[in-house]
């Protein structure tokens, strides 16, 4: 193997995995160094990819040609949508996951790509040249040059693990720690802080009585998160597997309450923010002091595993607390632990300190993604990972970088809050965070983005060909509704039914699915096969069509709303741009353009402390 590389990533979790075979799959030569071979994007916490908003970015990663929805499809255990009964902005697919087997896959993803090496080491510290980082020594001493490199090392940069009043280094129980890179850049001049995040105990199902749980079973016609058209593994005959509901109670609490006195969280032995989502149980405890009981999930993690995930009973508290607690829950009286619940402290870096192509604004040849950026969760890392693959490559070409708009993808909102506002806390993505959220829904992710992609070198022929099929389909069946009318006898009796208004004429179905009580899908049922209706569409298709007649007033608003929005994008401010010549701007003004030198004026109308008043000032100057 050649010591010699185009780009080099540091760190195979979800974003490590994503750049490396994003800036390969471009072109460019790429060494993956990664400690552990079996544990590529390893789902330490839930084995599960999605959820609310996450499924959406999950989706946007697989319309750009990554392959985050490929290794959920073939690892999927339990395949939901989320938030049906809601509308289609908030729908969100989520996949539990066999864990081995997820990281398996990406394995064999990796290795099919001629162009993509991998190393089995810890990186030790950067070697530079000229201000530029020019390679990477490893803790024995190998050492490999590039001319960019992506830094994705996750919760290991300085980690420490904490249980009760003990802690010990490691990024994940029974892996160490990676020491020198975060204080070598430190020392450089990038901002750095520390974080915490957690996890909950791993449960042998075996000892558990599930008769006195709840079930939770998947949906009965599970869907697949990639556009290709791969069945995923439950849709290829596999059998779902169930997760269950449980509750903890006041005795749970009483017992937890025991062991505050020696919770690191509360006596100052962990520093590092916490994810406000997803806090321990001890934290919720303190938070929500009225609630006598907190919703809990247990999760699989293998097909042929026991172990399974207490979802909700993340804790850093002494182990004999964690145990007695844990069996005063109904149905865990027996419980075997296999892994106990801890918590992680690690080192991240103000993303403030980026371009918006994910680019070190202080290193030049240095780019950042995922949790070292302060997110959290595996599709927000994901995310960061195969956008700064990508434009690590094209930086590498002198070209333009891809930088993603709040009204294109979710990807760009994560990006330009990231970018703008920067993070106190773990950063998790919501659907509330994007003001476009109904043109950013899952279904529509290979229109909004796979072209782009396509044009750019990184989603495949076979990609844009099924996104390019699947629009003819739309644009047909959208004529379709258009076009036909049914006649009240052929309807009214379903429409009776279903309590909407039956008929007394004949009306176009374009009409009759603006109702929001009927579906395209069984509206279609009653329109005779011929000359107007001659093709059989996908779920996929008659969703998307269904959608954009239900919602078509509010997605022309949003989408009259981002245009005006998006004109902002193109009045660029120079970089060298010294705003005190603008004594119209407000002081704050002045100070956070300063701080953050926005790019363009749509940047800097979303920072913090920039008022409409300040916009219009640049605009009278930037926009002659």
């Amino acid at each position: 193997m050649s010591n010699r590389f185009d780009v080099i990533v540091i760190g195979g979790g979800h974003a490590g995995c994503e750049a490396a075979m994003a800036a390969a799959k471009m072109g460019s030569s790429v060494l993956l160094l990664t400690p552990d071979l079996n544990g590529l994007a390893k789902m330490s916490c839930n084995p599960a990819v999605g959820g609310i908003a996450k499924g959406q970015i999950v989706r946007e990663i697989d319309a750009l040609g990554g392959y985050s929805a490929l290794v959920t499809d073939a690892a999927t255990l339990q395949f939901r949508m989320l938030n049906r009964s809601k509308g289609p902005a908030m729908w969100s697919p989520r996949a539990q996951c066999d864990k081995q087997l997820f990281s398996a896959t990406w394995l064999k993803f990796l290795l099919s790509n001629s162009k993509l090496s991998i190393y089995a080491d810890f990186a030790s510290d950067f070697l530079f040249e000229n201000k530029k980082i020019s390679g990477i020594r490893t803790v024995t001493g190998a050492i490999f040059y590039a001319r960019a490199f992506i830094l994705t090392a996750g919760t290991f940069l300085n980690g420490r693990m904490f249980i009760g009043r003990h802690s010990f280094e490691g990024g994940r129980i029974g892996e160490k720690a990676s020491y020198g890179i975060s204080d070598q850049l430190a020392s450089l001049g990038i901002p750095t802080a520390r974080m915490k995040t957690g996890t909950p105990p791993r449960i042998d199902f075996r000892s558990v009585d599930v008769s006195r749980l709840q079930r939770q079973a998947g949906d009965a016609e599970p869907e697949r998160f990639s556009f290709l058209n791969v069945p995923s593994a439950v849709q290829g005959g596999n059998a779902q597997m169930d997760c269950y509901l449980l509750h903890t109670n006041e005795k749970v609490h009483d017992i937890l309450r025991t062991g505050f006195d020696r919770s690191p969280l509360f006596t100052g032995l962990i520093h590092g923010k916490g994810p406000r989502y997803c806090p321990s149980i001890e934290d919720k405890l303190r938070t929500f002091a009225d609630k006598d009981s907190h919703q809990l999930f247990l999760e699989p993690e293998g097909r042929n595993s026991p172990e399974y995930y207490l979802q909700g009973f993340s804790s850093s508290l002494p182990l004999e607390v964690q145990l007695e607690a844990m069996h005063a829950i109904e149905g865990l009286e027996n419980a075997v632990v296999f892994k106990p619940a801890y918590a992680v402290e690690y080192d991240y870096f103000d993303p403030q300190s980026l371009h918006y192509s994910l680019r070190s604004k202080l290193i030049d040849n240095l780019f950042l993604a995922g949790q070292v950026n302060g997110t959290t969760g595996y599709e927000e890392a994901a995310a960061q990972g195969i956008l700064a693959g990508m434009n690590a490559h094209l930086w590498l070409h002198d070209k333009e970088p891809l930088v993603l708009r709040r009204d294109q993808a979710y990807i760009g909102v994560l990006i330009d809050d990231l970018i703008n506002k920067g993070v106190d806390e773990p950063y998790r993505m919501f659907t509330s965070r994007a003001e476009y959220r109904i043109l950013l829904r899952q279904d529509n992710a290979d229109f909004r983005l796979t072209a782009l992609s396509h044009d750019l070198g990184l989603a495949s022929e076979e990609r844009y060909a099924a996104m390019m099929r699947k629009q003819e389909e739309v644009e047909s069946l959208t004529e379709l509704c258009r076009s036909t009318k049914v006649k009240p006898a052929a309807l009214n009796d379903f429409l009776i039914s279903i309590g909407s208004t039956p008929l007394s004429e004949g009306k176009h179905l374009e009409e009759l699915v603006a109702r929001p009580e009927i579906s395209l899908g069984e509206l279609l049922k009653f329109v005779p096969r011929g000359t107007n209706n001659d093709a059989s569409y996908s779920s996929a298709v008659v969703t998307a069509v269904e959608v954009a007649i239900k919602y078509a007033g509010y997605i022309e608003r949003e989408k009259l709303q981002a245009e005006k929005n998006a004109r902002l994008e193109y009045i660029r401010i120079p970089a060298d741009f010294n705003f005190d010549e603008l004594q119209s701007l407000s002081i704050e003004c002045r100070q956070k353009l300063k701080k953050y030198k926005p790019e363009t004026i749509a940047q800097a109308s979303r920072i913090p402390g920039v008022s409409p008043a300040d916009i219009s000032v640049l605009l009278v100057y930037f926009g002659r």
